[in-house]
């Protein structure tokens, strides 16, 4: 149990700190560069990210699931604080892969062909939707911590 619960808050914090990371930190320095660079930049970076945030999606499942069903013999034998998180989750993940199957894949295309103010529409709509996921990340990080003492 002790290994899980470390794999799963790795992971959860190595996604969730990398999308507070983009959008509280890299976002507004970006906007010092020329629009061309800070398009290439978010590309690459969401590249690089994307590795880790399935990376992170494999770790969060397989753990979760691990002590649910290995340490709590059982979905219906948890509180009410997981079923909360596993729903949360979900939601994220499908954020997740729809920022990456859709307007990340575009940008990407978008910037192949220069297409530039095309791209930066994509970078707006990924923007908003890592501001949504990263509010539930909060909401998973609070449920987490504090969900066992809730009422």
């Amino acid at each position: 149990m002790q290994l899980a619960i470390a794999l799963h808050v790795v992971a959860a914090v190595i996604w969730v700190g990398g999308m507070f990371f983009a959008f509280a930190c890299m976002r507004p320095t970006l906007n010092l560069l020329d629009p061309q660079l800070r398009l290439r930049m978010w590309a690459g970076t969401l590249s690089r990210f994307f590795k880790f945030v399935w990376v992170s999606i494999a770790v969060l499942l397989i753990t979760g699931v691990w002590m649910v069903f290995g340490h709590f013999h059982g979905i219906r034998q948890v509180g009410a604080y997981v079923h909360l998180m596993l729903g949360i989750g979900i939601v994220m993940m499908l954020l997740a892969a729809h920022v990456y199957f859709a307007p990340y894949k575009r940008l990407k295309r978008l910037i192949a062909r220069s297409q530039w103010s095309e791209a930066t529409h994509q970078v707006q709509q990924i923007r908003l939707l890592i501001a949504i996921n990263l509010t539930l990340g909060f909401a998973v990080l609070v449920i987490a911590s504090a969900g066992r003492y809730m009422p």
